[in-house]
């Protein structure tokens, strides 16, 4: 069974910044894609940042210049550093993973969600 960790969310202010880290940990060959999504009070869960094996990079548009995702391949992490961070950026953020469990089976993954409060 795989597992995804997250940690670092917490109250910061506007234009602040913090770092989301995401570590995945279980039986599994390897993992492609990685990526950070963020689900706001009475809103729909939404794709922030993802980031390919390869190291090919998406963002939002509302995250872009502000947001970098990257990840580490040897430790199955991946992180997102938030800079300029804005009250609308308040969410619960979420790690996810395409997991190769076998050579023919791939399992979607998702962290518990971290917090993530601007305000001042």
């Amino acid at each position: 069974q795989v597992q995804l960790v997250e940690s670092g969310g917490g109250l910061v202010q506007p234009g602040g910044s913090l770092r989301l880290s995401c570590a995945a940990s279980g039986t599994m060959l390897n993992i492609n894609t990685m990526a950070w999504h963020r689900q706001a009070p009475g809103k729909l869960r939404e794709l922030v940042a993802s980031i390919s094996s390869g190291g090919s990079t998406n963002y939002a548009e509302s995250v872009k210049g502000r947001f970098t995702i990257s990840r580490d391949i040897a430790k199955n992490t991946v992180n997102l550093q938030m800079n300029s961070l804005k009250p609308e950026d308040t969410a619960v953020y979420y790690c996810s993973a395409v997991v190769q469990i076998t050579t023919l089976k791939y399992d979607y993954e998702w962290g518990q969600g971290t917090q993530v409060t601007v305000s001042s």
